[in-house]
């Protein structure tokens, strides 16, 4: 694929296409009649002189859209993953690189959470204990078979490719899952998503995995307690079945994110 081809599917899907450009023209007429009738009543109001710099910032959809976004990948998997390690009270649990204000916030609500990133984190939270690693080099003995629980969300897809100041390497993601196994007691629980399509490097932003392929990455460490998937609309799917019609297919996804339960062999 040549070069403006793909960066212009790197536009579109951060949401610079031909329909924003439409959604902005449709909206500005009323952004004007807001911003004019606003201007009239500060105008006349004693106030306006505690407002002396009125600059202009434009959003123009909000006002229709539904109230707040309760879909998509991280949504979803946030929520699902958090649940279940509400539910399953594991005595230690250790993430790996998931978003923080979204999964680790969630946990943190009901019990102590360790996490472990290649970036520093200076912040002091509670329930929230943090180290800086990268776990595409081996772990350390203290972290051998030293968790029943662990997450890994959204993150396995960019190690190696130097998005994060990690070094570069084609093999981080396996090296991080080599670690990742070595982490998990055995009949340990591991939480793993990642996008979820037809499979390609989409550098230096991430990778893309195809269900066959993570399957095979899976097989012989750990069987699965069950499967679910966030589609290309933002909607999850739970207890789905891994027949070959949803490997083959990868779900119906193009970009879609793949939720795993697991259980360590």
């Amino acid at each position: 694929m040549g070069f403006s081809r793909q960066l212009n599917k790197f536009l579109v899907k951060r949401g610079f296409s031909a329909q924003t450009l439409r959604n902005y023209l449709r909206y500005m007429p009323a952004f004007k009649k807001d911003y004019r009738s606003f201007m009239e009543k500060i105008g006349r109001t004693a106030g306006s002189k505690d407002w002396p710099l009125i600059t202009l910032r434009p959003i123009l959809e909000d006002k229709h859209d539904e109230s707040g976004v309760l879909n998509g990948a991280y949504f979803h998997q946030d929520l699902l993953v958090a649940r279940k390690v509400f539910l399953n009270k594991p005595d230690r649990h250790i993430d790996i690189g998931s978003r923080t204000d979204g999964f680790v916030a969630h946990v943190a609500v009901f019990r102590p959470i360790e996490i472990i990133d290649i970036r520093p984190q200076h912040s002091k939270v509670e329930n929230i204990s943090f180290l800086q690693g990268d776990l595409m080099n081996p772990v350390s003995p203290q972290l051998v078979s030293c968790c029943d629980s662990l997450s890994s969300l959204h993150a396995i897809e960019h190690f190696g490719l130097g998005r994060y100041g990690d070094p570069i390497d084609p093999a981080g993601h396996t090296k991080a899952l080599d670690n990742i196994h070595s982490m998990l007691k055995p009949g340990g629980t591991f939480y793993f998503a990642v996008p979820m399509g037809p499979q390609e490097i989409e550098f230096n932003a991430q990778r893309i995995f195809s269900l066959r392929y993570l399957l095979q990455l899976l097989k012989d460490r750990y069987s699965i307690n069950d499967f679910s998937f966030v589609d290309d609309k933002g909607d999850l799917h739970t207890k789905v079945a891994l027949n070959e019609e949803n490997i083959n297919s990868n779900c119906g996804c193009t970009y879609g994110c793949a939720i795993f339960d697991l259980r360590k062999l």
